[in-house]
């Protein structure tokens, strides 16, 4: 009798090794083994010698519930599903119901684990009228981490969290071991370039950009690891478009201090002078999509090593929220979940860089970060079986055509993908077979972070 449930043979990437000849075996739900030559034989077997065999991706940053009646878990862990991506990180804006208290997080969490097709990990937040009061609730019901502001679009759904208040959290959550992550954008400076924008009449997809400049993200992202230097709390800037910044994030690591930095694939993708042109409210995104030479700049950090996560910002807003005219009048997020790992497979490979680093900043480091690598985040003996295939078929990208989006546009549409997800496997059971979603919602688990510091 066999002692494996699943085999699968390819080219198996983990974060410090690629094996061209090797293979994954499966037990009850867990990687039983890892290893190179002739695969053992299993219940299930799958020979794949021109596939890449990657753990399932983490994405750490989803909008799964920003829009009310729209996208919600069942769609959002379907397209995470079709991409490759085996858990999520929600996060807590949910349009009516932010995740602000110890009973949100277990009512989005009982929500989820009845509508998710895939796992699933929280954000909380803060309710800036409570400030810290409730974070210690939040992370007993089991939050992987911490969302705040130093920008405001709405006073209570996405407010701006002031210095002091932001001091307060962060130390609230030094001792519990969390991550603090935050949207970096100065709000006065926004405020200062958006009223410039308007006043000199732009309005179309340069009005953006320019209405958000790089000062704004570089002056905010300062004051994050310096609140976090200040309570000793791990500071987390979720999405960074600038190479100056991973610059800033890799000094104060050379200090010593916990200081993590999130790219977002899109900034990894689009720039502004050929897709927000191209795009307008399609592309509109905060912080903006910058130039083709900042894209550059960002693959070079992560080629150097000073990227921490790859995840998609994920949100499927309605067509009818992202096509005004008006470039500032349209939503800001676009949806990426069943793209993200071919495209940056796709981007590491045309510019050299080693797959490892798929394999650490879309699943290894976002584990740790969430505090969850006892179970994810890697190929390794006794961690669930969540894993990605991909197979060398060329396809051109269309969101409507695959089926598994809420809505039927994407930034993304029309770009060639080298590489197709061909099969994603959660804790060793196929939930997507290269064509359909075959897990049914209720069938995701709420993931929650281990209680003490590694």
């Amino acid at each position: 009798m066999a002692d494996f449930d699943l085999v699968l043979a390819g080219t198996v990437v983990l974060p410090d090794r690629v094996i061209d000849t090797g293979f994954v075996a499966v037990a009850d739900g867990k990687v039983a083994a890892v290893g190179e030559g002739s695969p053992p034989a299993a219940r299930e077997s799958h020979r794949l010698p021109k596939a890449l065999i990657l753990p399932g991706a983490i994405d750490a940053q989803v909008h799964s519930l920003s829009q009310r009646d729209q996208e919600d878990f069942h769609w959002s862990t379907r397209s995470a599903a079709a991409g490759g991506v085996t858990t999520i990180v929600d996060m807590p804006y949910d349009e009516g119901h932010v995740v602000s208290s110890g009973q949100a997080v277990r009512e989005k969490a009982a929500h989820g684990e009845a509508t998710a097709r895939v796992d699933f990990a929280l954000y909380g937040t803060v309710d800036p009228a409570e400030g810290a009061l409730r974070i210690g609730e939040m992370a007993e019901a089991g939050v992987a981490a911490f969302k705040f502001s130093t920008f405001g679009t709405h006073p209570t759904r996405f407010p701006r969290i002031p210095p002091a208040a932001l001091m307060d959290c962060f130390a609230a959550i030094a001792p519990l071991g969390l991550t603090a992550g935050v949207h970096n954008e100065d709000h006065e400076t926004v405020d200062t370039y958006m009223a410039r924008t308007r006043a000199a009449g732009i309005s179309d997809w340069r009005a953006h950009g320019l209405s958000r400049p790089p000062i704004a993200e570089l002056l905010a992202m300062h004051a994050i690891y310096e609140i976090g230097v200040a309570t000793g709390c791990p500071a987390h800037v979720v999405h960074c478009s600038l190479a100056r910044g991973y610059d800033i994030a890799a000094s104060y690591r050379a200090q010593g201090f916990a200081a993590t930095i999130e790219a977002c694939i899109h900034y990894l993708v689009l720039d502004e002078e050929n897709d927000v042109r191209r795009l307008g409210g399609k592309a509109k995104i905060n912080p903006p999509v910058r130039s083709r030479a900042e894209v550059e700049g960002l693959w070079r950090h992560v080629a150097a090593g000073n990227v921490t996560l790859v995840s998609t910002d994920h949100v499927s807003w309605s067509e009818d929220r992202k096509t005004d005219p008006d470039m500032l009048a349209n939503a800001s997020g676009v949806p990426g979940l069943e793209v993200m790992v071919p495209l940056f497979v796709a981007g590491a490979l045309k510019r050299g860089i080693p797959l490892t680093a798929a394999a650490r900043l879309m699943a290894e480091n976002p584990a740790r970060h969430f505090r969850v690598a006892a179970t994810k985040g890697a190929l390794a003996l006794g961690r669930d079986a969540d894993i990605t295939v991909l197979t060398p078929e060329p396809r051109v990208y269309d969101a409507a055509a695959s089926g598994h989006n809420v809505v039927g546009w994407s930034p993304y549409n029309g770009l060639e993908l080298p590489w197709r997800i061909s099969g994603t496997y959660q804790r060793g059971r196929l939930v997507f077979d290269g064509t359909d979603v075959l897990a049914e919602p209720g069938s995701g688990r709420f993931v929650r972070p281990l209680q003490t510091k590694e």
